[in-house]
């Protein structure tokens, strides 16, 4: 067996470089006010997602596999068990950055549209506004939701709140994928797109783990598949090793007529088998939608609601960055630069240049200040009697024109400090 993490942070976890998610004896008992084991929500369970497969996770309301992936994130500890995501502990940060999770209900907020809630992620992960810009672009035009992107997504439609939380779920590139019920409320069209989005996306290296109520999805996506019911694993295997019947075999050929079949029959019977059942082959109800649909837009057919999903982001191929960046982009980035850009110290001497003259303005108040409080007002003229004879003025006395400037000097300039012997 595969060395994995130890429950402790302190140990090194060994773990096998195509393995991204390795769980032995997990479990989980989830405890009341009394601290007694309330419910056992997974029990005992064995886990092993390899790097670049698309694993299925399946069972009912109850079975554990919401609380599987809970403790994959590190939000809830196990009782038991020990679990390894990228060769280390789910709770340590470092390996956040290359994970993406779409919970199974999209919690976003309802005032925020779509660029702005892209934005609000992006910062979380610390890029720059100019990638958080082009990788919006590029998200919202993949998920089909470029043409409402200036609308609240409190007034989205449920399955397209599910396309703005699979967009912030890939805002980082991760390379570990987890989707809880993805096309949960979408119409089939979604649907198709989120499949056809996830293919891609393990066709480009990405590991995915999906956990999906829709059985007819995970069959036509997925490498493996294990499902789970009432906290274990059941069944656990490749979709064609779950599926296939080895009892049986089908022949598909053009149609056939009565004598021919009658033919089919007796061939039979003479080697001991029996021909159980004829008829003709259906296509799947999502096709003929699909082709419904598909035959609308064709014919110009608008529509309020998300168009159908652009090509996949450049930044989740591992092709970011390789294109020349065009005008608007450079200006972007320069901006940032110059925002973000510590300022050089200011010399010393740009210093005094620039606060001697304050201080001299300063000095200048401060004397004018004093010389106005040394020297005496004149005095106010005296009121004139009610008699038209000119009355004799007083002199005014004589302003004092040499002030004590020794007295001034000793306010205006600082004391020093005496010497100490």
């Amino acid at each position: 067996m595969t060395a994995i993490a130890a429950t402790s942070a302190s140990e090194p976890s060994v773990v096998a470089s195509n393995v991204v998610v390795k769980c032995v004896g997990l479990t989980k008992n989830f405890k009341d006010f009394w601290m007694r084991n309330r419910v056992r929500a997974v029990d005992n369970i064995d886990l092993e997602i390899r790097k670049g497969e698309l694993f299925g996770l399946l069972g009912p309301n109850g079975s554990g596999k919401s609380t599987t992936i809970k403790m994959l994130l590190g939000l809830l500890h196990p009782t038991a068990g020990r679990i390894a995501v990228f060769g280390k502990l789910p709770e340590d940060v470092a390996t956040k950055k290359n994970i993406g999770y779409l919970p199974e209900e999209s919690y976003l907020y309802r005032f925020l549209n779509a660029r702005e809630t892209l934005d609000y992620y992006g910062r979380l992960f610390h890029q720059s506004r100019p990638q958080r810009m082009r990788r919006i672009d590029m998200l919202l035009e993949m998920v089909g939701l470029d043409a409402v992107q200036r609308r609240p997504v409190g007034e989205y439609s449920k399955g397209m709140q599910r396309r703005i939380g699979l967009a912030q779920a890939l805002i980082n590139d991760p390379q570990f994928l987890i989707l809880d019920e993805p096309t949960t409320g979408m119409d089939p069209i979604g649907t198709r797109q989120i499949k056809d989005l996830l293919l891609e996306l393990r066709r480009r290296g990405k590991t995915i783990l999906l956990c999906s109520h829709l059985l007819a999805d995970v069959e036509d996506v997925c490498d493996r598949v294990s499902i789970m019911y009432g906290g274990k694993v059941r069944a656990e295997g490749t979709v064609d090793e779950l599926l296939v019947r080895g009892d049986m075999t089908t022949l598909q050929t053009d149609a056939l007529d009565d004598a021919t079949l009658d033919e089919i029959r007796q061939v039979l019977q003479r080697h001991g088998k029996q021909l159980g059942q004829v008829d003709r082959p259906r296509q799947k109800l999502e096709s003929l939608f699909l082709d419904i649909v598909a035959r609308a837009q064709a014919e110009g057919v608008a529509t309020a609601g998300a168009h159908a999903r652009g090509q996949i982001a450049a930044f989740l191929t591992g092709m970011e960055g390789q294109p020349t960046a065009a005008p608007a982009e450079v200006g972007e980035e320069v901006i940032d630069h110059l925002v973000h850009a510590p300022r050089p110290p200011e010399p010393a001497a740009a210093v005094a240049a620039r606060e001697a003259p304050e201080a001299s303005a300063a000095a200048a108040a401060q004397r004018d200040l004093i010389n106005d409080l040394v020297q005496p007002e004149p005095a106010s003229p005296a009121p004139q009697a009610a008699s038209t004879a000119p009355r004799p003025v007083a002199p005014a006395p004589k302003r004092q024109e040499h002030a004590d400037q020794s007295l001034i000097d000793s306010l205006i300039q600082p004391q020093q400090p005496d010497d100490k012997a």
